[in-house]
């Protein structure tokens, strides 16, 4: 099968039963119950299936048996539950085989951006519970845990043209199409680009252009204003007996397709535009991983921003991805595949790996310093958002001196607490600690001074009155407890704790 083929009559057809059938997340989540839908995200189907034993026929529930289950259904069955399309027409789009099989993951896809919400259907290969073992090599990922991160991180800012490289079956494409005027999908995959052209059309999502070929090669010298790209990144073992999936294998050693699209993506954006990545790097002997993906963007000349949100031991890491694979503890072939990643780990010294987010940006000027963190633990909502405005943010500071950052009547940001911790009968706190409930959730330790700067900044004082009287407060040098300060409110500023006053949240 080469992928689904986007009949336009036929998907026209398809997308009104879909929405007759109610073929939404709500829907099918109480068809079939909590439980069952909280045992399939665990990768078990089987109370599903039970489920949908025990209730009556419907055109709902024989599209979750075909299309989420990947269960064979009858053509009759098919007929019912696609009135408009029926088996034949489904068999045509090659959703089905000829006998009502499912040749297609097709399911319901729900979300919310700075457009609001959205509904979407989205076709995939099926996945390892419908094939019942090890996956294609030419297998074509739908919605995962990378794809939903990555487009709760899309910047909402408009663009002219957005670059969605390694689109897979599309659904970073279809993401970037809410904020730009044309996306530009391109694949390795002649399949993934089938699916991409179908979702584009069943969702009736105009602007999106699909091109074959390996990175950047298919823009042919243009340029774009934003990248967007869930790359195939995973480090894979080259040796022969190692799968190699398109949809996470680059072909590359190690961590090096990540570098070379941070190396490529300074060659193609507009001055001003940006790219943002998921991506891994390697912690080798002697070498700091989340350093060492710094030095990719310095090097191409990026400013850059880097979050490290996870890190795993070599052998966690090796066991994830053959398990992604399909291959389980068990079987003699997990032993094998365990092996090959070790020797190739140990071969070239690396001892962990990272995995975090990429933004990066061309700049009009020079490249300022990489900023980088470890953010290890649960985040906030509208992400999104919270770096775009950021970009902002850091760049205006960047053009503000000490002297001008003191003068601002600065605001603190309506999702920031203090949280402190006392010893039993004392009164002083032991711990002071700021914490952000939007963004990246950030905590930051804070002693008595800065807590205190923080919680006058409501925009009357400007800082250099909130720290002058902070000084004869605490009968403390002005000049050093300035010094001491500033760097702090610096930082609290560009992480979106106390908001400048052209801040968009700052009335």
């Amino acid at each position: 099968m080469t992928g689904p083929r986007p009949d336009p009559a036929s998907i026209d057809a398809l997308r009104g039963d879909l929405h007759e059938a109610r073929f939404t997340v709500d829907a099918v989540r109480q068809l079939w119950g909590e439980g069952a839908d909280a045992a399939l995200g665990r990768g078990h189907r089987t109370a599903a299936r039970r489920a949908l034993d025990a209730l009556p026929a419907s055109p709902l529930a024989t599209l979750c048996r075909a299309f989420l289950l990947g269960m064979g259904v009858t053509p009759d069955e098919l007929d019912a539950a696609l009135p408009r399309l029926r088996a034949a027409g489904a068999f045509r789009l090659g959703l089905v085989d000829e006998e009502g099989s499912p040749l297609v993951d097709l399911r319901p896809y729900e979300f919310v951006d700075a457009q609001g919400a959205g509904r979407w259907w989205i076709a995939s290969d099926l996945g390892e519970l419908a094939v019942g073992g090890a996956l294609r090599e030419d297998h074509v990922l739908g919605i995962g845990g990378a794809s939903t991160t990555l487009a709760s991180i899309m910047m909402p800012t408009p663009v002219d043209t957005t670059l969605d490289l390694g689109t897979g079956c599309g659904i970073q494409a279809l993401h970037a199409a809410r904020f730009s005027r044309r996306v530009i999908a391109t694949d390795v995959s002649e399949r993934a680009l089938a699916f991409a052209r179908f979702n584009a059309a069943l969702n009736a999502v105009d602007g999106i252009e699909v091109r074959r070929g390996d990175r950047f090669a298919p823009l042919e010298g243009e340029r774009v204003d934003r990248i967007v790209s869930n790359p195939p990144f995973v480090i894979t073992p080259r040796r022969a007996g190692v799968p190699t999936y398109e949809y996470r294998d680059g072909g590359l050693v190690g961590d090096a397709l990540i570098e070379s699209v941070v190396r490529g993506a300074a060659d193609v954006l507009t001055p001003g535009g940006t790219a943002q990545l998921l991506g891994n790097w390697e912690y080798r002997a002697g070498e700091d991983g989340l350093q060492r993906a710094a030095g990719w963007a310095q090097r191409a000349g990026l400013d850059a921003w880097i979050v490290e949100r996870e890190v795993q031991s070599a052998e966690q890491y090796a066991e994830t991805w053959i398990r992604d694979g399909g291959t389980r503890p068990g079987d003699p072939a997990f032993d094998d595949l365990l092996d090959a990643w070790l020797d190739d780990f140990t071969r070239r010294g690396v001892q962990r790996i990272g995995f975090g987010y990429l933004l990066l940006r061309r700049p009009a000027g020079r490249p300022r310093p990489v900023r980088t963190e470890r953010l290890h633990g649960p985040v906030g909502g509208a992400l999104g958002a919270h770096l775009a405005a950021s970009l902002l943010t850091m760049d205006t500071l960047a053009a503000l001196d000490d002297d001008a950052l003191l003068a601002l009547r600065l605001r603190r940001a309506p999702d920031v607490t203090e949280e402190r911790h006392y010893w039993p009968g004392d009164s002083d706190p032991t711990v002071i600690r700021l914490r952000q409930g939007s963004g990246f959730a950030r905590e930051r330790d804070a002693g008595t001074a800065l807590a205190a700067l923080v919680g006058a900044c409501d925009g009357e004082l400007t800082a250099a009155a909130i720290v002058a009287a902070l000084a004869d407060l605490l009968d403390a040098d002005a000049a050093a407890l300035r010094a001491e300060l500033l760097p702090q409110v610096r930082e609290l500023v560009a992480d979106g704790m106390l908001l400048l006053p052209d801040d968009p949240g700052y009335a």
